[in-house]
């Protein structure tokens, strides 16, 4: 599905054709009987847009732990790496590998934790992952995903845009843009961030060279759930309409003279962050949630923290919203990461397995495609000494899981190497995981494109297939 912005309208095709933004509906109400003669011929760019073939998902709820978990303590069990631990790393590996921060030939590190198989399907998980591997047959495991970008800047604007700079538009932002919206109160595409996001920032979540209408919208936990939802204190809600009745005016004016797309833009969230006064409020209060909900997320109502967003994501996914992206922080272990690790695993298990369960049972998982991963990975080598052991980076072989929406449950793609280091089968790129969650939602990673400084520019760049293994 090319989709494509044509340049080449006049301004007033363009304010006709494009520039209602989000608040089509609402500004048909403030332009007068004029308006209303050309209603039809006004289009929202948040519009819902046809997909290419049959989407096996409508919603993404897209999990990313800032600072890279290590895969050899969670998914993949090594009992060879066991073993050797404490042994100099092999000189051709230590060799072959660009690290981050390990200078000097370092000793070999298995995990501490104990793995055992879970399921039918008998998928392997750690002992850290109970809660999560109780549903190991509704997960898909990729055992071998590989990157470019060894830091987590690079890494992490690689594995959310495509590229390891930034400027280009994230997943997300893409997503919005090829299948829009099918709600009118809500933005088509959510973030919240439990800690602080560090690294690339709010690029993670931004619509780059695409008109900014599709990028995220944060979701704080504390103050306005969005910057200035609120009114300013002596200000009603009438006096709020009037204002942005007023302010939507001159933009429209300015917006016929000029023709710039931004300005549309403008219009739709001046509009959108009027209508979030009242659905916002709504969504964040979970104190009508029931009990047996709380208990399964560890919840309790006006609580933030990851367990709430894992719950507002359900809530949001329940309200139409197309993509929600729950970013969590503290996953950088260069050091300690018995105990590091340990810690966070107990705050994410339960949640993220609520997650999972609590759509199964509302029958919303088999239309949601739910997404666990991170930037990279972590060498089977240990940083620092064995008394304090962490792990360096890894960007050649590393783990994320996929689960509802479309996708096969309880198989694991690919192979490692008996330390975890290498891949030997069925690697795995992130273009082709990019690929991969496009065509479940029904598009078609090559057809999907903008043209920018002259060039037609696709979140998969010129490569990506779908990972065959992983759909049902």
């Amino acid at each position: 599905m090319a989709q494509n912005l044509n340049l080449e309208l006049t301004r007033r095709e363009l304010f006709r054709t494009g520039g209602m933004g989000l608040g089509a509906s609402a500004l048909m109400s403030l332009l007068g009987q004029d308006a209303l003669s050309v209603e039809s011929q006004f289009v929202n760019p948040l519009r819902a847009k046809q997909s290419d073939y049959q989407a096996r998902a409508k919603n993404v709820i897209y999990i990313h732990m800032i600072g890279a978990p290590s895969q050899l303590d969670l998914y993949v069990d090594k009992p060879k790496l066991r073993e050797i631990t404490g042994e100099l790393c092999p000189e051709e590996l230590f060799n072959s590998q660009q690290f981050a921060f390990i200078r000097s030939r370092p000793k070999m590190y298995g995990s501490q934790f104990n793995f055992r198989p879970f399921g039918e399907s008998g998928q392997v998980f750690s002992e850290l992952l109970p809660e999560i591997g109780s549903m190991a047959d509704d997960i898909a495991v990729i055992e071998t995903m590989h990157g470019e970008q060894i830091n987590h800047s690079p890494a992490q604007l690689f594995m959310q845009t495509g590229f390891g700079r930034f400027g280009r538009p994230s997943m997300g932002s893409w997503v919005t843009y090829g299948l829009g919206s099918e709600n009118e109160n809500l933005p088509s595409f959510v973030v919240m961030v439990t800690g602080s996001v560090g690294g690339a920032g709010n690029s993670m979540w931004g619509s780059g060279f695409l008109p900014s209408i599709y990028q995220g919208v944060e979701f704080r936990a504390s103050g306005d759930p969005v910057l200035f939802l609120s009114n300013p204190q002596g200000i009603k809600a009438k006096d709020r309409r009037r204002i942005v009745d007023a302010i939507n005016q001159l933009n429209r004016e300015q917006l016929v003279d000029v023709g710039d797309p931004e300005i549309a833009t403008r219009i739709g969230q001046y509009e959108m962050a009027y209508k979030m006064q009242s659905s916002v409020p709504d969504l964040m209060d979970t104190s009508g949630e029931t009990e047996v909900t709380h208990a399964l997320y560890g919840t309790s109502p006006g609580k933030a923290g990851f367990a709430n967003n894992c719950l507002l994501a359900r809530r949001l996914v329940e309200r139409g919203v197309r993509f929600v992206q729950l970013f969590d922080q503290g996953w950088d272990h260069h050091s300690n990461i018995e105990k590091s690790i340990r810690n966070k695993t107990k705050a994410v298990d339960k949640p993220i397995a609520a997650l999972l369960k609590d759509l199964k049972q509302r029958g919303l998982l088999e239309e949601t495609l739910v997404i666990c991963g991170s930037e990279f990975g972590r060498t089977p080598m240990v940083q620092g000494g064995l008394n304090n052991a962490g792990r360096d980076h890894h960007k050649d072989c590393f783990t994320i899981w996929m689960a509802g929406g479309g996708i096969r449950g309880g198989v694991r793609v690919g192979e490692s190497d008996e330390l975890g280091f290498s891949i030997t089968k069925d690697p795995v790129s992130v273009h082709d995981f990019h690929a991969t969650v496009l065509h479940l939602l029904g598009l078609d990673h090559k057809a999907l494109t903008y043209k920018y400084q002259g060039r037609q520019f696709r979140l998969t760049d010129v490569a990506g297939v779908p990972v065959a293994k992983v759909l049902g």
